[in-house]
């Protein structure tokens, strides 16, 4: 008969809220979540189109909603995500052709895909509010 070994008392692996995830993991997360956002985003502007078909109460009222501050949240969410799902994407891209992997690469890859959807966002505003 063999004998069982008894367990180790060693800790646990860390609890995923206790445990730091690390940036990148993070915009991976995020760039999955924006990705998702932006599929519900185009039914904004499916209701755009289809509101200016059905003629000019239909777009009026549209355009009243979108002209909120809720229609303008709603907006900057979108461009955000928009800008986001785009730099990421091109890391992505750099990241297929076996580029950027080391750690400080991908902490400067980190820092520009934030600083660029920030840039980005903000120059399409300021340029859309003209």
């Amino acid at each position: 008969m063999t004998q069982t070994a008894k367990p180790a008392d060693r800790p646990l692996s860390p609890h995923v809220f206790i445990y730091r995830w690390p940036l990148a993991s993070l915009l991976s997360i995020t760039h999955r979540i924006t990705g998702i956002g932006l599929t519900i985003g185009t039914l904004l502007l499916t209701s755009w189109i289809v509101s200016a078909t059905h003629g000019g109460d239909s777009y009026a009222a549209f355009t009243a909603f979108i002209g909120s501050p809720f229609g303008y949240f709603l907006l900057l969410g979108f461009s955000l995500a928009l800008f986001y799902h785009l730099c990421n994407g091109i890391r992505h891209l750099f990241w297929d052709a076996g580029m950027n992997f080391e750690i400080a690469q991908t902490n400067s890859g980190n820092w520009l895909v934030l600083s660029g959807t920030v840039v980005l966002t903000a120059a399409a505003w300021l340029l859309a509010l003209m």
